[in-house]
C-alpha cells in the first residue's frame, strides 16, 4: 500500500512539474520527442526579430519565462543561448535536440513579448506599407530603417556564412530586409487570436498565415 501511495505521489509531483500552460498547446503528431531543423530555424528566426525590435530583448525573454512560469525551462541567459543554438544555420550550432516542451516554452515566450511589442510592431508594418505606396526606399523611414538595420547585423553575425541560404541571404540587403519583414508579419500574426496556438501549429504543418 505504501509503495503504491509512494508512486502516486510521486506521478502526481511529475505531472505537476510540467508547467500547466505548456497545455495550452496541443503535441505534434511526430515520430520523435525532438523537433525537426526547420522548427529550430523558424523559432530561432522569430527570436531573432524579437531582438531587433528592443534592446535587452533577451533579458526580457527571461523576465516573460519567469512570469509565464517557464523558468524551470528557460532558467537563464545560457539555457536560453542554448535552446537557440540548435538553430541549423548558427555558427555556433548545436546539434542537441530540442524537445517539444522546450520549443513550446519558446513559442509561449516569443508570442508574449510580441503581444507586448503590438503596437510597435503595426506602426512599422504600416510605415512599410506607406514607404511601397509611395515607391520610396524602405531605408528613408527611419525606424523601419533601425529594425531592417539591427536584424540584417544579427543575422550575419550568428549565423553560419557557409550554409548555402545563409550565405545567399548575406550577399543581398534586400533578401534580408523581405525576411525581416516576413518575421514582422508573423509577430503581428502571434498578437492575434489565438495567435499562439496558431503559430504553433504553424510550425508543423509549414503554413503561418
Amino acid at each position: 500500500m505504501n509503495d503504491s501511495a509512494s508512486a502516486i505521489s510521486n506521478g502526481s509531483s511529475s505531472a505537476l512539474s510540467k508547467p500547466y500552460i505548456l497545455e495550452n498547446l496541443p503535441n505534434p503528431p511526430l515520430l520523435d520527442e525532438g523537433c525537426s531543423l526547420r522548427v529550430k530555424q523558424r523559432l530561432d528566426l522569430i527570436l531573432l526579430a524579437l531582438e531587433s525590435l528592443e534592446l535587452g530583448a533577451s533579458e526580457k525573454m527571461l523576465a516573460a519565462a519567469k512570469e509565464l512560469e517557464l523558468d524551470e525551462i528557460v532558467k537563464h541567459r545560457v539555457v536560453l543561448w542554448n535552446l537557440r543554438r540548435t538553430n541549423p544555420w548558427r555558427r555556433s550550432r548545436s546539434r542537441s535536440s530540442l524537445s517539444i516542451d522546450e520549443a513550446k516554452a519558446l513559442t509561449i515566450i516569443a508570442c508574449s513579448r510580441a503581444r507586448q511589442l503590438t503596437v510597435s510592431i503595426r506602426q512599422l508594418l504600416l510605415a512599410e506599407q506607406q514607404m511601397r505606396d509611395k515607391r520610396l526606399p524602405l531605408e528613408q523611414h527611419f525606424r523601419l530603417s533601425e529594425y531592417l538595420e539591427r536584424f540584417r547585423a544579427h543575422f550575419r553575425s550568428r549565423m553560419n556564412p557557409r550554409r548555402a541560404r545563409v550565405a545567399a541571404y548575406n550577399a543581398d540587403d534586400r533578401a534580408l530586409n523581405e525576411l525581416a519583414l516576413v518575421l514582422l508579419n508573423q509577430l503581428l500574426f502571434c498578437t492575434g487570436t489565438a495567435g499562439t496556438q496558431r503559430f504553433w501549429i504553424g510550425l508543423f504543418d509549414g503554413e503561418v498565415r
